[in-house]
């Protein structure tokens, strides 16, 4: 399909996908302190911010998928290097868990991903371990020192083959120069009103309001 299969001594560029990173979870309520004795005190982090503290925490660590964000010049320098979640793509896109045929499908990863700046698709493939439609998150990053992801090349499955890769890299630039804006503002109300069908949460901006009659 899309993917190459590097050598492990091969540097880690952008588009390379590893296995079991680590993605910690973080509460910005109550979180697990452990105190000089090694206990755990459950204390808010408003608390912690505010004092300005710095504290040794207990935090849920779980192995995600992931592919390299970072440049391939930075990838091969600097300190750190950022990668994206890959998770199953009706999870990140629920949308298409309603798409059983052929015909769906095409229609997503075509024409919806060209709408949806916030994932990019994977597709199966037995050797990098993606059993079912994959998508990267552009959402979810992670962040690890450039030298210990070089020690763990073996967690590597593959990595994006050039055309993917070019893909991939302008993906990443949309998504972090979108314009955010609310698309049915220019509307009229009668426009507005067949959109509110669909998308009820919309709110309607003061020249959209209709004037009661007199």
């Amino acid at each position: 399909m899309i993917y190459e299969y590097p050598d492990l001594v091969a540097p880690i560029r952008q588009g390379d996908i590893f296995v079991g990173l680590p993605r910690v979870e973080v509460s910005l309520a109550d979180i697990a302190v452990l105190e000089k004795d090694d206990s755990a005190t459950k204390r808010q982090w408003r608390e912690i911010a505010l004092q300005g503290e710095t504290v040794t925490a207990v935090l849920p660590v779980r192995p995600v998928t992931a592919i390299v964000a970072t440049q391939d010049c930075d990838a091969t320098h600097e300190q750190d290097i950022t990668l994206s979640e890959v998770r199953p793509f009706s999870d990140v896109y629920p949308p298409a868990a309603n798409a059983s045929t052929p015909k769906a499908w095409k229609n997503i990863i075509t024409q919806h991903a060209r709408a949806n700046q916030k994932w990019f698709y994977l597709p199966p493939d037995e050797r990098i371990g993606f059993n079912d439609k994959m998508a990267v998150d552009f959402m979810v990053t992670l962040r690890v020192p450039r030298a210990e992801l070089e020690s763990l090349r073996d967690l590597r499955r593959g990595r994006l083959n050039d055309l993917a890769d070019e893909h991939f890299r302008e993906r990443i630039a949309e998504f972090f120069r979108r314009y955010p804006y609310d698309e049915w503002y220019p509307l009229d109300p009668d426009e507005l009103k067949t959109y509110l069908d669909k998308y009820p949460d919309a709110e309607p901006y003061p020249w959209q309001q209709v004037s009661p009659a007199r």
